[in-house]
């Protein structure tokens, strides 16, 4: 693929090679990336929702790096076990720099897709997981 100008530019372009909305896809993205910006998880207090810990998440600009974008693309209906559409990661060639992707503009990428027909979901055996009303919880979706 040619020149990418930002991260929804890319997510168009691989719109193109996704044949069914009903199903999930892993993509993977190999290249020189002129910037790509990502944020980074934190530890954060127990019971944090998402969209909280989301607010305090450190952010981390790069300029000129090689390396991989990884993602999953699930469908609308997943909402409430994934994040709907694209989720991006990235790492870089060296392993020194990643995060999930906000944004990002590449001189050329490689891409490959696959199309998942089998999605395994495990859930937690113990915890507070288990007694937690998630049906109550606010549904969250991010970029």
């Amino acid at each position: 693929m040619g020149a990418i100008g930002g991260l929804k530019i890319l997510e168009r372009a691989c719109d193109s090679h996704r044949e069914f909305d009903n199903l999930f896809y892993t993509l993977r993205a190999d290249g020189f990336f002129e910037h790509i910006h990502t944020r980074a998880m934190r530890v954060v207090i127990e019971g944090t929702g998402l969209a909280a810990a989301t607010q305090t998440e450190p952010e981390f600009r790069f300029e000129g790096v090689e390396g991989t974008l990884v993602c999953i693309w699930s469908p609308k209906y997943s909402s409430s076990f994934s994040v709907p559409g694209y989720h991006f990661h990235f790492i870089s060639k060296d392993r020194t720099k990643g995060g999930h992707v906000l944004d990002c503009a590449a001189r050329t990428l490689h891409i490959a897709i696959q199309t998942l027909s089998e999605h395994d979901v495990r859930l937690p055996e113990a915890g507070s997981f288990l007694k937690t009303n998630l049906v109550s919880r606010p549904v969250n979706t991010f970029t």
